[in-house]
């Protein structure tokens, strides 16, 4: 009985956990925005998507800035930057 104890507990912490990725999954989209972005003699474009349009801006921002930037000074610096937006969709 002692050594089912830990694979049931495993069996159960996964099982809660494939739930709330799924759960997650299902959340509604209501906005997507398309920008790009310069910095550092680079341009990135890319979609980001979220509950409204601010926040899908703000994705497609940090999806840009992940391929230009590189450390964290880098990053905050490339998400400080206006962004041409391209479309907001809602």
């Amino acid at each position: 009985m002692r050594k089912r104890g830990p694979i049931i507990l495993g069996v159960t912490a996964i099982t809660l956990f494939l739930g709330a990725l799924i759960y997650g999954s299902f959340s509604v989209v209501q906005a997507e925005c398309e920008l790009c972005v310069e910095f550092n003699g680079m341009r990135e474009c890319r979609t980001g998507s979220g509950t409204n349009a601010e926040e899908a801006r703000q994705a497609a921002q940090r999806a840009a800035c992940a391929v230009m930037a590189q450390g964290m000074d880098a990053t905050i610096a490339c998400g400080n930057r206006q962004p041409e937006v391209r479309s907001c969709q809602t």
